[in-house]
C-alpha cells in the first residue's frame, strides 16, 4: 500500500496519466484545424459544384440562374436515349439529307456523317458528344421520337427530355431543341445541369463515352461497303489536362458563351459541375479546374 506526501504525489500523477489518455482516446484533443479552403472567383456568369456521393453542393454562383445551355444540351439527348427501353445500341440508322441540311443551315458542330450511310445508335453517341455533332443529334430525335413525320417525332423526342427534367425535380430547366439550338426557349442552370450530368453519369455507356479522347467509326456506306470515318476529337479538353476527369460535356453559342459541364475522380471521391457563360474555350477549363480543385481540397 503506498502512503504519505509520495503517495499522494503518484496517485495524483496516475490520475492525470489516466485522465489524459481518456481523452486522447475521445478525441478530446485534437490537432489544430487546417486552414480553411478559399472558395474560388470564375469568370462564367453561373457555376455549380457537389459531391457525386452525396449531391451535397460545394460551391455556388448563380446556381439557380436560368442561362443557355448550348450544346451541354445534348447530355440530355443522350440520356433519353440510353433510357429507351428494350435498347439496341447496335441498331442501325441511315444518315438522311434533312440531318445534313440542318447542320449547314445552323452552321452547328457536326460530326460530319455521310448521306446514306448507315450509322449504329452507339457510334452516334460518340458523333454527339465528342464533335458534339448536331447532325448525329437529329438522328437520335428522329429515331427515338414517336411521330407519322420526322417534325412529330422531333417535338415527341424534345418532350421525352422535358419530361425527364421533370423527373430529376428540375424546375429551372425547359428544353425546345434535341441539341442546343434553341428558338428562345432552351434553358437550364448551373446546379440543374450538374444534376442532370449527375443522373446521366449513372448509366455505364454514357462514362464511356464521355472520357473517351477520340473514336474512330466504321459506317456502312450506301454500296455496302465499310468507311472509315475521320476520327472524332472530344471537345472537351479537360480529359487531357486534369488528372482524374471523366466528362462529361462541352457547350458554346452567341448566347450561351462557353459552358462546360465536368466531372473528375480522385482517390475515390467523384466531385460534377457546371460553368455556363463563361467568356472562351481557355477560360471555361480554367474555371472548371478552379472549382475542381476546390472540390478535392474540400473534401480532403
Amino acid at each position: 500500500m503506498i502512503t504519505g506526501i509520495k503517495g499522494t504525489r503518484f496517485r495524483r500523477a496516475a490520475a492525470v496519466a489516466v485522465t489524459s489518455g481518456a481523452m486522447l482516446a475521445t478525441g478530446a484533443l485534437t490537432a489544430a484545424p487546417a486552414q480553411a479552403v478559399t472558395a474560388p472567383t470564375i469568370v462564367a456568369k453561373g457555376g455549380y459544384l457537389m459531391n457525386n456521393a452525396n449531391a451535397a453542393s460545394l460551391y455556388t454562383k448563380k446556381a439557380d440562374t436560368k442561362l443557355s445551355t448550348g450544346s451541354t444540351t445534348k447530355i440530355m439527348t443522350a440520356k433519353v436515349v440510353l433510357a429507351q427501353s428494350n435498347l439496341n445500341l447496335d441498331a442501325k440508322v441511315t444518315i438522311q439529307k434533312a440531318y445534313s441540311d440542318y447542320v449547314v443551315a445552323n452552321n452547328a458542330s457536326q460530326a460530319h456523317l455521310i448521306v446514306g450511310d448507315k450509322v449504329t445508335v452507339r457510334q452516334l453517341l460518340y458523333g454527339l458528344m465528342l464533335p458534339s455533332g448536331c447532325d448525329a443529334a437529329y438522328a437520335l430525335a428522329d429515331k427515338y421520337g414517336t411521330g407519322t413525320t420526322r417534325d412529330k417525332r422531333v417535338a415527341n423526342f424534345i418532350a421525352k427530355m422535358n419530361t425527364a427534367a421533370k423527373n430529376l425535380h428540375l424546375t429551372n430547366t425547359h428544353f425546345d431543341s434535341f441539341d442546343g439550338i434553341g428558338n428562345g426557349n432552351n434553358y437550364s442552370t448551373p446546379r440543374d445541369l450538374t444534376k442532370i450530368a449527375s443522373s446521366a453519369m449513372k448509366n455505364s455507356t454514357f462514362r464511356t463515352v464521355v472520357k473517351t479522347k477520340k473514336y474512330t467509326a466504321k459506317t456502312i456506306t450506301k454500296t455496302g461497303s465499310t468507311r472509315t470515318m475521320t476520327p472524332w476529337d472530344n471537345t472537351n479538353t479537360l480529359l487531357s489536362s486534369y488528372s482524374g476527369a471523366i466528362g462529361v460535356k462541352t457547350g458554346s453559342g452567341p448566347e450561351a458563351k462557353y459552358c462546360l459541364v465536368f466531372a473528375a475522380t480522385r482517390n475515390g471521391k467523384t466531385v460534377i459541375g457546371t460553368v455556363l457563360a463563361s467568356s472562351s474555350i481557355p477560360q471555361r477549363a480554367k474555371d472548371a479546374t478552379k472549382l475542381l480543385n476546390y472540390g478535392f481540397a474540400r473534401l480532403g
